[in-house]
C-alpha cells in the first residue's frame, strides 16, 4: 500500500465538554456511549495516530454471553461466565469487577452494533485459555469484526494507526483464518480456500476502491469510523500534562499540543484509557523485571505511563505493577523489534529449551502464563538466560513461521548473521552452535522424541488442554501438539519475552472510576483498559480479554458520567 500524508491534527484550544477521553484505542468505546447518551466528548491522543495497541492487537475480544455468541448458538451465559471468572482469577482482583463485567458485556456489544458500521462473528473453537476449570469453554468466547472497509474514513485513513505487519498484497486475514492458512500445507482443503478468498477481497476491493483490513487494524478503524461519524473531535499529537483538580474532585485536565498548553474543562469527568507504561523502562525495572529490554513491548510506542503517574498525583493508588501480556516472540535484530509468533509453540515437531539445554514449561500454554513462569524463575533465583524454540525441516516444510515465512521458505540469512538462528545436521552440532550443554541437549531431545510418539507429554502435559489443541495439527495423532523431530536439517530460532502491553495501573471499582489507597472515589475520574490495574487480576482468561474489557469498562464509565450531576 502507498503511505498517506498524516493529516495535520485539529488545532487544540480551551474547551468545556461533558466528558475528556484520553487515548483512542478501546477508549473510543467510552466515547461512542457517552455520544449515545447525549454527552458531548472529547478524545485526546498523544501520538499523531488513532488506535492505540488495539491497532496493532489480533482484534480479538472476549466479551461471554454477547449477542453474537447467543445468536451463533455457543451454549454460553452470565452464570457461566462469572463461574468462570470467579475459577480463574481467584483473589487476584476483587470478584464484583468481573461480575461488572460480565453483567455488561451484552450491552457493550449492542452499542457497538449500533453506533459503528462493524460486522462482528464467533471465532467457534478459539478456547478459553483455561477450559478445564468451572465455567470455561472449550468452543471458546472470543469474536472478531469482519473484514472491514477503511475506505469509510476518507481522508482520516491516513489518521489509523499501522499495523505491526503489512501484508505485501492486500489480504485481510483474521485471526480465524490465521489457523487454518498457517496449516494450508497439512490441510490444503481449509487452508488454500481462505487464501484465495481474502486474496480476492483484498485485491476486488481495490478495483472497487475499497481498502479491506482485518483484526486490530479492522477493529480500530471500525471504532474511528463510529467516532467520525458522531462528529466526536479527536485531536492527536495532544499530550496529558495535568489533571484539574476542585477539591477532591477531577474537573478537566491540561493537554499540550505543539508546545502549547490549554485547558479542556470537563463537567462529568475524565476518562484514562491511554494503555499502560510498555515503554517506560525505569516502569518497567522498577515493578517488573531489570532484564527486560527496551524496544521489546509489541504495545503502541505512546504508552509510557504518563495516564498512571498523573492519576497517582490525584490521589490514585495502583495494582498489580508487576503484570504484563506477556508474549513470547521472535527475538528482535539488532536496532529491530520482535517478531510475531502465535501458532508456532502449539505445532508439532517442535520443542523449547533454555539456557541449560532443558525443556522448562508446557510450549503451548497461553502466552500471558508463559511470561509469569519466566519471572517466576527469576524469583527464584534460577533466571531464564535465554530461550530457544527448536524444530526440523518437517515443521518447516509444513507451517508458517514468525507470521511471513511461509512452508519451506528459508530462514532469513540476517538471522543467521546476528546469531537469532541456527542450522545443524544433528542435534549435536546444534546444541555447539547455540552453546548448549551437548549432553542435556541430547537427553533432552531424546525425552521429547519419546513422548512424542506415544502422544503424551509426560513433563508438561502439552496437549491436555482444548487450548493446546486449537493451534495444533490436526492431522497429526494422537496428540495435535506432539510429533518427534526426526527429519534433519534441525533449527534453533531465539526467542524473547515480549509483551502486548503492561496490564497494571489505576485502581478502579466496577464502576470503572479510580480509587484511592483507603478505597475511596476519586470524583470524575475513570481509568480503562490498560491504565487500569487488569479486572482478571494476575490471569488472562481468553483471547481477546485485553481488548474485551476495555471496551465493557469504557461503556460502563461512560454510563456512570452520564448519571453524575454536574
Amino acid at each position: 500500500m502507498t503511505s498517506r500524508p498524516t493529516p495535520a491534527p485539529a488545532h487544540a484550544h480551551d474547551i468545556t465538554v461533558d466528558l475528556l477521553v484520553v487515548g483512542s484505542g478501546t477508549g473510543m468505546a467510552a466515547a461512542l456511549t457517552a455520544n449515545e447518551l447525549g454527552l458531548s466528548t472529547l478524545i485526546v491522543e498523544k501520538t499523531e495516530y488513532v488506535g492505540g495497541s488495539t491497532a496493532r492487537s489480533g482484534g480479538a475480544f472476549w466479551l461471554p454471553a454477547n449477542p453474537i455468541l447467543q445468536k451463533a448458538g455457543a451454549g454460553d451465559s452470565p452464570e457461566r461466565a462469572e463461574t468462570y471468572l470467579r475459577a480463574v482469577v481467584g483473589d487476584s482482583a476483587p470478584a464484583e469487577r468481573g461480575k461488572a463485567f460480565a453483567d455488561n458485556c451484552v450491552a457493550t456489544v449492542e452499542m457497538l452494533q449500533r453506533s459503528t458500521p462493524m460486522k462482528f462473528f464467533w471465532a467457534e473453537g478459539y478456547s478459553d485459555y483455561h477450559p478445564e476449570l468451572p465455567g470455561g469453554s472449550a468452543v471458546g468466547r472470543t469474536c472478531e469484526c469482519r473484514p472491514f472497509n477503511a475506505s469509510v474514513l476518507g481522508q482520516e485513513r491516513a489518521r489509523l494507526r499501522p499495523g505491526l505487519m503489512e501484508a505485501p498484497v492486500p489480504m485481510p486475514t483474521t485471526g480465524a483464518d490465521y489457523k487454518w492458512m498457517n496449516l494450508m500445507a497439512k490441510v490444503p482443503t481449509k487452508g488454500i480456500p481462505r487464501i484465495i478468498k481474502r486474496l480476492a477481497q483484498g485485491l476486488g476491493g481495490l478495483a472497487l476502491r475499497r481498502e479491506y483490513l482485518a483484526g486490530g487494524q479492522a477493529l480500530a478503524a471500525g471504532l474511528f469510523a463510529g467516532v467520525l461519524r458522531a462528529r466526536i473531535p479527536v485531536w492527536t499529537e495532544t499530550q496529558l500534562v495535568r489533571l484539574i483538580m476542585d477539591g477532591d474532585r477531577v474537573t478537566g485536565a491540561v493537554v499540550a499540543q505543539g508546545g502549547r498548553e490549554v485547558t479542556v474543562t470537563a463537567r462529568r469527568g475524565v476518562v484514562l484509557a491511554a494503555g499502560g507504561f510498555d515503554h517506560d523502562m525505569t516502569m518497567r525495572h522498577k515493578y517488573q523485571s531489570e532484564r527486560l529490554n527496551a524496544h521489546e513491548s509489541l504495545g503502541a510506542e505512546g504508552n509510557t505511563g504518563d495516564a498512571i503517574r498523573l492519576a497517582q498525583d490525584a490521589g490514585a493508588t495502583t495494582g498489580l505493577m508487576d503484570q504484563a501480556w506477556w508474549f513470547p516472540a521472535v527475538a528482535a535484530l539488532p536496532g529491530g523489534t520482535p517478531t510475531v509468533m502465535l501458532a508456532e509453540r502449539s505445532l508439532p515437531g517442535s520443542f523449547m529449551v533454555d539456557h541449560t539445554g532443558r525443556r522448562f514449561i508446557n510450549e503451548s500454554t497461553d502466552y500471558m502464563s508463559f511470561g509469569q513462569r519466566i519471572l517466576e524463575r527469576e524469583d527464584a533465583g534460577e533466571p531464564v538466560e535465554s530461550m530457544w524454540i527448536v524444530f526440523d525441516q518437517k515443521y518447516r516444510n509444513s507451517y508458517i513461521f514468525a507470521a511471513g515465512l511461509f512452508p519451506r521458505q528459508p530462514l532469513p540469512q540476517s538471522w543467521y548473521e546476528a546469531g537469532i538462528a541456527h542450522q545443524a545436521a544433528d542435534p549435536a552440532e546444534l546444541a555447539r552452535k547455540i552453546g548448549l550443554p551437548e549432553q542435556t541437549f541430547a537427553e533432552t531431545f531424546r525425552t521429547f522424541n519419546a513422548d512424542a510418539t506415544t502422544g503424551n507429554d509426560s513433563e508438561f502435559q502439552r496437549g491436555n488442554s482444548a487450548y493446546d489443541r486449537y493451534y495444533g495439527d490436526p492431522t497429526v495423532q494422537p496428540n495435535p501438539n506432539l510429533r518427534p523431530l526426526t527429519t534433519g536439517p534441525f533449527y534453533a530460532v531465539k526467542v524473547t519475552l515480549s509483551d502486548l502491553g503492561t496490564c497494571g495501573g489505576v485502581q478502579a471499582d466496577t464502576r470503572a472510576r479510580a480509587l484511592r489507597e483507603d478505597g475511596s472515589v476519586i470524583e470524575g475520574l475513570y481509568a480503562i483498559g490498560n491504565t487500569a490495574a487488569n479486572a482478571f487480576g494476575r490471569t488472562y482468561p481468553g483471547a481477546g480479554a485485553t481488548i474485551g474489557q476495555g471496551l465493557v469498562f469504557g461503556y460502563i464509565a461512560a454510563q456512570d458520567a452520564a448519571e453524575r450531576s454536574q
